[in-house]
């Protein structure tokens, strides 16, 4: 990757004009007019599940192959010759080149299938009847260009549709639960960003955006499967029954985290990137060694994927066919580092690599999270092993309270996201399926706001943090560098005492 490209795709990026996808296409036009196709048959590059870079090709050399890519990415010069040489190829004939390529992949994943069906039919309008096509536009950032295959059962719009590997069966009751559940995590979520910024916590990871991939993954999962959260995952809190309340103590400083990990089989929340997918892989193994018959779970964002534990994680699962799902919510941004930062390939097709499928789902489609992880974690169960899903969702606010999204990523983008906002998406599709009435939603409404009451009392009567406390439990025994630093310090918070004083005596 030249200093060149990489500013020329973060320029695109911000003026909408495509960046990593627009080089992507320019790329897939260059080859599809060495192959005598036209240079619009690159339908299946671009979907990323005929994989990009040539995920049937680059199982034999794919740090070859991904330098080649980046060797000859000029996207303008590469998209004018691919335009001046290609013949103009009957559009049967293209879609048929197409649909050809995602059928060599040796793991069988969702994406995979799709492909081919995806290829064979490129006119297929943006609001497809099935959940197979490019989702109604679930691009990502940077201009609403296409994005790879992904599994969805609701659209955008609130439309139900159909996968032909992937769907659930459920109640109006239990779909009204889902939407419950994400429109509580959103405010509980509302309101500790507020209570941050009066003062009464430290900080505070916020979910916005996030609440389908979250509830979805957190319902599908059995009271004895365990769970590895990072920082964020409130919503899968919510659905292993840990009191909102416990989570706030952490970000407060009052203490280590507040709940028993054993009592809803959820673990601690882990600040450390990457380091509780390894966690929960070696649980997972001593899982198959106790014959238990349940599955492990850990979560983890685009940006902890880069961290080495993750591969670490990926490669002692698949030697050990630990009965663990990975799932990944990638909201796009790692901080201020896009994912295109991240891997050159979509998350999901890493998999591949270590030996076990992947799958991409729509991490805004509450449905299609549900049976997507419903399917890895009964697969896990049955002894077939890890499974990597990749949510491909978006987080509408800032990484931490501590964080300004402003500085780095353009407001067209979060404009466009807000489009398909989870919440939004299940509401419709209840009011138009005839699921819920206008006296559901004022009930939940109601228990929304009894929600935040509760959420600003229980922080009202927590107890204010120990600015000591930090110094305890250091060392088991006393040691002279923590004892000069702990007098130091309290006579740092000594000196506020003394202003105070004199400000009172004038």
């Amino acid at each position: 990757m030249t200093v060149e490209s990489t500013a020329a795709r973060s320029a695109a990026r911000r003026s909408g004009t495509g960046g990593k996808r627009a080089t992507q296409a320019a790329t897939g036009s260059g080859k599809a007019a060495e192959n005598g196709e036209a240079p619009g048959s690159g339908t299946a590059a671009r979907n990323g599940t005929a994989a990009a870079d040539g995920t049937a090709k680059a199982a034999g050399k794919p740090r070859k192959t991904a330098a080649k890519s980046a060797r000859k990415t000029a996207a303008g010069t590469a998209a004018k010759t691919a335009a001046k040489a290609a013949p103009k190829t009957p559009a049967k004939a293209t879609a048929k080149s197409a649909a050809k390529s995602p059928a060599k992949s040796g793991t069988k994943t969702a994406g995979s299938k799709a492909g081919a069906k995806t290829g064979a039919k490129a006119k297929t309008p943006a609001k497809a009847r099935t959940g197979t096509g490019t989702a109604s536009g679930v691009g990502g950032s940077g201009g609403g260009q296409s994005e790879p295959e992904l599994v969805q059962l609701l659209t955008p719009e609130g439309e139900r549709v159909t996968h032909p590997e992937y769907d659930v069966d459920l109640s109006a009751e239990e779909i009204q639960g889902l939407y419950r559940d994400m429109v509580l995590t959103r405010r509980f979520d509302a309101e500790a960003t507020a209570l941050q910024r009066q003062g009464e916590l430290g900080l505070w990871a916020s979910l916005l955006g996030q609440e389908a991939a979250q509830i979805g993954s957190g319902r599908a999962l059995r009271a004895d499967d365990y769970v590895f959260p990072t920082y964020r995952e409130h919503g899968v809190a919510w659905c292993r029954d840990v009191d909102p309340t416990m989570l706030l103590g952490m970000f407060r400083g009052v203490n280590n985290g507040g709940w028993d990990p054993n009592s809803n089989n959820f673990h601690l929340y882990t600040i450390v990137i990457g380091s509780q997918v390894l966690h929960a892989t070696g649980y997972a193994m001593g899982v198959a060694k106790d014959g238990a018959d349940s599955a492990v779970i850990a979560y983890f964002g685009d940006g902890a994927s880069s961290q080495g534990d993750v591969a670490e994680a990926f490669t002692f699962s698949a030697v050990y066919n630990a009965p663990v799902v990975f799932f990944c919510q990638n909201n796009q941004w790692a901080i201020s580092e896009p994912t295109e930062r991240q891997s050159r390939v979509p998350i999901y097709q890493r998999a591949q690599g270590f030996g076990f499928p992947g799958v991409r789902v729509d991490g805004n489609d509450v449905l299609a999270c549900l049976a997507v992880t419903k399917a890895a974690v009964e697969r896990a169960r049955g002894g077939e092993g890890p499974m990597l899903i990749e949510a491909f969702t978006y987080r509408m606010g800032a990484h931490t309270t501590s964080d300004d999204p402003t500085r780095y990523r353009a407001d067209e983008e979060r404009v466009a996201w807000e489009a398909k906002d989870p919440i939004q998406r299940l509401r419709v599709h209840l009011e138009n399926a005839g699921l819920a009435d206008d006296a559901f939603f004022a009930r939940i409404d109601e228990e929304s706001e009894a929600m935040g009451q509760h959420v600003r009392e229980a922080i009202r009567t927590m107890p204010d943090p120990d600015t000591m406390a930090i110094f305890e439990n250091v060392y088991a025994d006393g040691h002279a560098l923590v004892d000069e630093e702990r007098a130091q310090f309290a006579t740092y918070l000594a000196s506020f005492a003394d202003s105070d004083s004199r400000e009172e005596g004038r």
